[in-house]
């Protein structure tokens, strides 16, 4: 849920990268920091695991307009994608506002794609978020290895195992590239602001 502070005049709206281990989720925040002017971020804090790591930073977004005269910062947090940390994953998606879900396109990624999509409906279900109410976008990353010699799941894969029935947005991307992570951003970005105005506007 997003939370109004009214001593910076600022909406936060919490944004969550999710999806299953190495698929990219830590590669796209770290491109968004150091691609993201120093003088709108906060600084970026990690928390390391066995193996994989939660990261989470903010930055005051000059694009996506106001909410009732409100700055609005956005808050991105990455969650570990091993199934060990499942309590982790549930406690990063406290207050959560918009997910971005991010698939490995490598094709022996498939199972772990589609197991750790009905984990976050599943932990999303728990904390009483219907994943088809909250803005969602897919990102479908690792897309420049198609030029080696590693097997990729084609579009239609893609989207029959994870958006045949959300039909959100999606964007093939190469995080590490940096191709594809803004536009995925700037979309979430878009899709929580509005469902945010609904919410607070709703209140009044």
């Amino acid at each position: 849920m997003s939370f109004i502070n009214f001593s910076s005049n600022e909406i936060q709206c919490k944004i969550v990268y999710y999806g299953p281990g190495l698929c990219g989720k830590t590669t796209n925040l770290l491109y968004i920091y150091e691609h993201t002017n120093p003088d709108i971020k906060g600084k970026m804090i990690s928390i390391d695991t066995r193996g994989d790591r939660t990261l989470f930073f903010d930055f005051l977004s000059l694009s996506i307009g106001k909410i009732r005269n409100f700055r609005i910062r956005i808050q991105l947090y990455t969650v570990p994608g091993q199934v060990t940390y499942d309590s982790t994953r549930k406690l990063v998606l406290k207050g959560v506002d918009g997910v971005v879900f991010v698939a490995d396109s490598m094709a022996i990624k498939r199972r772990e794609n589609i197991e750790s999509l009905q984990n976050l409906k599943t932990n999303l279900a728990e904390k009483g978020i219907n994943v088809f109410d909250i803005p969602l976008v897919l990102q479908y990353n690792k897309r420049d290895l198609e030029k080696g010699n590693i097997p990729l799941l084609p579009l239609d894969v893609l989207q029959k195992d994870l958006n045949n029935d959300l039909h959100v947005p999606y964007f093939f991307a190469s995080a590490i590239n940096g191709v594809g992570v803004f536009e995925t951003l700037r979309e979430i970005s878009k899709r929580v602001v509005k469902s945010v105005s609904l919410k607070i506007l709703a209140k009044r």
